[in-house]
């Protein structure tokens, strides 16, 4: 019966066709009729190395947290960027910028990973950065140039091979293919739509390049993978979004211009209520800072600036609303966003998780800093930079980190620190 049920969710994914390059090559082709690829069925896994978890636990000793919250160290996951959460097993689906995807598994419950593994070791990936999962089970992936999806993702995950459907294939020409600002992120509007930020490759793209669309925008689009539209314009670099759970609005974080100095442009935070919004860029390279290249250019009329204007250069990346139970309830609908921090600015910020409160209404009231000391702010050396922030089946927020190549677990215990 689950394998005739995947077979029917597969099925209404693939009611598009191949297009572009040869799948035959990713073994795609065996994969959508369930059939083996000969993939060695030895899978590689992470040793969760007890010498190498204890330092990383005494680095996790300098983070700072509010009263009643403490971290952990969930799993040693190489590369940890951005995460998706299985609706049933609680498995975590880690995004790199590279060619894998890891699974990430808690099998005894305790709230500590014992086993970090390859996942579809047949499928090639090229930057996985970006996964999402839908309430129905399925896992999305985003990569540079194409997004993936694979029905009933928690229960093939063990083996090598997977079921897995083209969603979107070649968004972005080949010859446009480029490394800057290259790692998408995924999420899933309350449409059941797909949205995908597409960072631009330049600093300042060149006006001869004008219009860059879909570079340099948020779209979206069914899960079938028909109906691509752009959502929102205007964007240098998103690598950040998600839906207020109350109003379902898009936010999504922006980072901005570099070169202009160590306090300027400031990074974003964004709303986007309504389709076909521009938020400036390349007019502007940070809130109101006009940029270099644009500023003897009349911008067009009714650009939307930020909701927030975070510190400059802190690079903000993920963030997800927090709709658990486990926490206070003062933090229900709120957002926690991470900021990956600087990499040229000269006193170095940024490395920490910041906590923004809303009212009932879906308007900000504050920002402050909700998790900070991955930064050495005496040395400037960084002990970690955290990606992403994801809500586990628990309640508990997942932070992943690209440095150390590790997920943390914050969690609640009403205990005073």
């Amino acid at each position: 019966m689950k394998k005739l049920a995947c077979r029917c969710a597969l099925s209404l994914l693939l009611a598009i066709p191949f297009s572009g390059q040869s799948f035959a090559q990713n073994n795609m082709e065996k994969l959508q009729d369930f059939r083996q690829t000969g993939t060695e069925l030895e899978i590689e896994s992470i040793p969760q190395d007890a010498e190498r978890i204890e330092a990383i636990r005494k680095n996790l000793e300098r983070i700072q947290l509010p009263p009643g919250f403490k971290i952990d160290l969930y799993a040693i996951v190489p590369d940890a960027r951005h995460m998706a959460v299985g609706t049933n097993v609680g498995v975590v689906f880690v995004g790199t910028r590279k060619t894998k995807v890891w699974a990430v598994t808690d099998r005894d419950k305790d709230r500590v990973a014992d086993e970090v593994k390859q996942f579809a070791p047949s499928v090639k990936f090229k930057f996985p950065n970006g996964p999402v999962m839908s309430k129905e089970g399925v896992l999305y992936i985003a990569g540079h140039n194409r997004i993936l999806a694979f029905p009933a993702a928690e229960f093939f995950y063990e083996g090598p091979d997977v079921a897995v459907a083209v969603v979107k294939d070649q968004f972005i020409p080949l010859e446009e293919e480029y490394f800057n600002h290259a790692f998408r992120v995924l999420d899933i509007g309350p449409d059941g739509k797909l949205y995908v930020a597409l960072g631009q490759p330049y600093n300042v793209f060149p006006a001869d390049k004008m219009p860059m669309e879909p570079l340099g925008s948020i779209a979206r689009l069914n899960q079938d993978g028909t109906g691509w539209e752009i959502y929102a314009h205007g964007i240098r670099n998103s690598v950040g979004l998600d839906f207020h759970p109350v109003t379902g609005e898009l936010w999504f974080n922006d980072n901005q211009v570099d070169g202009m100095g160590d306090d300027i442009p400031s990074g974003e935070l964004n709303r986007a209520p309504s389709p076909g919004l521009n938020f400036g860029f390349p007019w502007y390279g940070g809130g109101s800072t006009r940029t270099v290249e644009y500023k003897d250019m009349e911008p067009p009329e009714g650009l939307v600036f930020p909701e927030i204007e975070w510190q400059a250069h802190a690079a903000d990346l993920g963030m997800t609303f927090y709709t658990g139970n486990q926490f206070p309830s003062s933090y229900k609908n709120d957002l926690f966003s991470a900021q990956h921090g600087s990499w040229n600015r000269t006193t170095p910020v940024g490395a920490q998780i910041m906590h923004v409160d809303f009212d009932e209404d879906g308007n900000i009231v504050s920002s402050e800093v909700f998790a900070k000391g991955w930064l050495d702010e005496e040395t400037g050396e960084y002990l970690g930079r955290p990606v992403d922030v994801k809500q586990y089946l628990d309640g508990s927020l997942l932070v992943s980190d690209d440095l150390v190549g590790a997920i943390y677990r914050i969690y609640y215990n009403g205990e005073s620190q």
